[in-house]
């Protein structure tokens, strides 16, 4: 407990694991070999149109290093080019990029060491910041021995099975873990920043900073729930009894509340849980899931202990609420198309799945091991 209270007096928040078991110690590295991340599209692309779509291949670049090498090469301007995702410099990633599709003559002999157009295709329209299904991941650990090998496979199984806490990645905190704190000093008018971008990025920072502790929240009492009795969780949280007994009885991990903001799964529109029965059946069909806050104006709001609950977290930003734009994100998400493979004799184990678009392959795999991978 003296740990996580000192990392949180310096602004460092770690959120809880889900998964019960202990850290597991391989080796990790984001290089071309062992991360692969390919883009999934949102749609097929018509056949016909004025954009050109370009599936691109690349390593050690990010999507906007790619995008200047293109712009340099066949002149087509930055902001006419189009893209779903952003993707990091590290590991080996795929994506789908637009271009006005009179410049297509200007590529035909593009070359570059790090960067490869794999396809292209003829589309209608310019691709746009979340015209994406999701990603695909492929993972190499090293150095894995027989029993982490099985520790891996169960981790990775039980996500499989139940789902994993969507919480935002390192990556969206910077190298120093400082950028949700500059956001609030934004906020607050303690800090300046003319680049309205790097402006909005660390202020979504401090949202997402926010939906982090929430969820961990969250997760925590879902923990307890289903390990203490019914006097103790009163005692802890204060819960009525009759809640009490309507959390133990859903059989999911992360429990539900009435009050919770739910939404149709992957896509569909927001609610209110009123029928807890009804809508933890759902949630365990996978047809639904719950939503956290990301606090700002037009937000869709929680009612009842759900709200209780998000207020605690988040009252801090309340007063904020007029200089963000807010909205919701996944809470719980699910893997798909999971699969793995040890191969003993070089003791490595390789992992397979696709996550929803804004969801983080590393808050999973931080999760598999149980350990701040990039710490």
């Amino acid at each position: 407990m003296e740990n996580i209270k000192n990392e949180q007096e310096i602004g460092i928040f770690k959120p809880l694991f889900t998964l019960d078991h202990s850290p597991i110690n391989v080796h990790f590295s984001k290089n071309s070999d062992d991360f692969v991340v390919r883009e999934i599209p949102l749609y097929e692309f018509s056949g016909e149109g004025e954009h050109l779509i370009l599936n691109i291949a690349k390593k050690g670049l990010t999507t906007f290093d790619a995008l200047h090498i293109l712009s340099d090469y066949s002149g087509v301007k930055m902001r006419d080019f189009g893209y779903a995702g952003l993707k990091d410099k590290e590991g080996f990633t795929t994506q789908f990029i637009s271009l006005p599709k009179k410049f297509e003559k200007n590529l035909a002999n593009f070359s570059h060491e790090s960067l490869k157009i794999t396809d292209t295709f003829t589309h209608k329209n310019k691709l746009r910041i979340g015209h994406l299904s999701g990603n695909s991941f492929f993972i190499r650990l090293k150095k894995v021995s027989e029993v982490d090998a099985l520790k891996l496979k169960n981790a990775l199984l039980n996500l499989d099975k139940n789902g994993y806490a969507n919480y935002f990645g390192f990556q969206r905190f910077g190298k120093f873990e400082d950028n949700a704190k500059e956001g609030e000093e934004i906020l607050s008018g303690n800090l300046k920043m003319k680049n309205p971008k790097i402006k909005n990025f660390l202020i979504s920072a401090y949202q997402s900073d926010l939906f982090n502790k929430w969820l961990s929240k969250r997760v925590e009492i879902s923990k307890f729930v289903r390990d203490f009795n019914e006097n103790e969780i009163n005692k802890i949280y204060g819960f009525d009894k009759e809640i009490i007994k309507d959390l133990k009885l859903q059989p999911n991990f992360f429990k539900i509340f009435n009050g919770d903001v739910l939404g149709h799964y992957p896509h569909g529109k927001l609610f209110l849980c009123k029928d807890l029965t009804s809508e933890v059946e759902r949630f365990l069909k996978r047809d639904i899931t719950p939503f956290g806050l990301l606090p700002g104006n037009k937000a869709f709001y929680s009612e009842d202990l759900a709200k209780n609950i998000e207020d605690e977290i988040y009252h801090p930003s309340f007063k904020f609420i007029e200089k963000m734009n807010g909205s919701r994100r996944f809470a719980w998400c699910f893997l798909k198309n999971v699969s793995y493979k040890y191969t003993p004799e070089l003791a490595q184990f390789s992992m397979s799945f696709e996550l929803t678009k804004g969801s983080y392959a590393t808050v999973v795999l931080r999760e598999i091991l149980h350990k701040e991978i990039f710490d």
